[in-house]
């Protein structure tokens, strides 16, 4: 199982319906197989993440946001991991919004 405890990880792409981009920086916990994370930046003034991380490393997880325009923001995610050439930890991301039109999208997550 990969372990997220205390990795970081930024946006390198996203549906245009995401709220996160580049400037966004997720600091992801782990103990035992629950991931918790808080996020900012971008459109996202603070978010929360939690979820179970299955034996393959799949993150399977609800958040919450409160955006640039006071909407508090809620939704599901399904993170697939790979690991890239130097050993960092890559999420290709599938998504979809419980709140506002319920839209679905992808993100790819970069370790830093």
């Amino acid at each position: 199982m990969i372990n997220y405890n205390n990795k970081r990880f930024i946006p390198v792409s996203s549906s245009e319906n995401s709220e996160t981009n580049s400037k966004t920086t997720f600091v992801y916990n782990q103990k035992e197989n629950i991931v918790t994370a808080t996020y900012k930046g971008g459109n996202v003034i603070k978010g929360h993440l939690i979820g179970l991380v299955n034996i393959d490393g799949t993150i399977n997880m609800r958040y919450h946001q409160i955006n640039k325009n006071g909407e508090l923001m809620t939704g599901i995610c399904t993170s697939k991991p790979e690991i890239d050439l130097n050993g960092k930890i890559v999420l290709h991301e599938s998504w979809q919004w419980t709140s506002g039109d319920k839209s679905k999208g992808t993100s790819t997550l970069h370790e830093i």
